[in-house]
């Protein structure tokens, strides 16, 4: 039976074989690893992670996809197929029932584009609620400009929220560049695959829902300053004064500063 890509769940199925060995080269994967999937579509990368882990747990939305994989791939004993929205499916409570597959110490997956900041959040947690998970790294194909957000350095225009809330949860590496002609059918934009290495910043942050509502109202209008954008939670000339003491130019704006100096500046408004 032929399975055409559904629109509604933003498929679009990996078939180049470099990017598929570039994206198992940045998994980095050992023997004893138990891999998640989310969103095995095909199963082409799956077959790869199957032969060189431990075990591959995929979650799979479309269930004329799982019957495929079922099909294909049900009788290795290093896969576990669950059939579900990857973003309200309970994992833990769920492998509950399969020990041989816990714990998950790596993500690898072609993700639908159009829920990455859902998916990103579920694994990673936020600002505010890290999640404290297993996971040693997450390799991840995404959209490029997403990509690009994600690996942004200040003063620059890719640079936001976005960019300082994962740096802050992960070490973010792009891996490579990835043509929209490796699909089929091919998005409509480039793609590029990232890796992220969750961990706990090595800054201390006194106040974690204070950073990020001052992230929020930094970015809210990004050609304004920051005393304008930040003049509810501190009076502007106030803030001028903190900005030149942390040797910050007062004229900033909120994509000129680096994670480190938005937390030293949550450190000055919050005392």
């Amino acid at each position: 039976m032929t399975i055409r890509p559904r629109k509604h769940f933003g498929q679009h199925w990996l078939k180049s074989e470099i990017v598929l060995e570039q994206i198992v080269d940045a998994a980095r994967i050992e023997k004893n690893d138990r891999i998640l999937e989310i969103g095995p579509g095909t199963g082409i990368l799956t077959k790869r992670l199957l032969e060189c882990s431990e075990g591959v747990t995929a979650v799979e939305i479309d269930r004329d996809l799982c019957e495929r994989l079922a099909r294909s791939l049900g009788k290795k004993s290093n896969f576990l197929l669950l059939q579900g929205d990857f973003l309200t499916l309970d994992l833990e409570q769920c492998l509950e029932k399969f020990p041989a597959f816990r714990p998950l110490n790596k993500v690898v997956a072609n993700i639908p584009y159009n829920i990455t900041s859902p998916i990103l959040e579920k694994l990673l947690g936020s600002i505010v609620q890290p999640q404290r998970t297993t996971y040693e790294s997450i390799v991840l194909l995404i959209q490029k400009e997403v990509a690009g957000r994600l690996c942004a350095i200040p003063s620059t225009k890719a640079y936001g929220a976005l960019s300082i809330r994962i740096q802050y949860l992960a070490a973010v590496e792009w891996i490579c560049d990835v043509s929209s002609r490796a699909f089929s059918p091919p998005p409509e934009v480039d793609s590029a695959v990232v890796r992220l290495t969750p961990r706990t910043y090595p800054k201390p942050l006194p106040n974690p829902k204070k950073l990020n509502t001052l992230i929020d109202l930094g970015f809210a209008s990004r050609r304004k300053m920051l005393r304008n954008n930040l003049k509810s939670q501190v009076d502007p000339e106030k803030l001028s004064q903190i900005l030149e003491q942390l040797n910050i130019n007062p004229l900033s704006r909120a994509e000129d500063l680096s994670l480190d100096q938005w937390i030293d500046l949550c450190h000055q408004i919050t005392e």
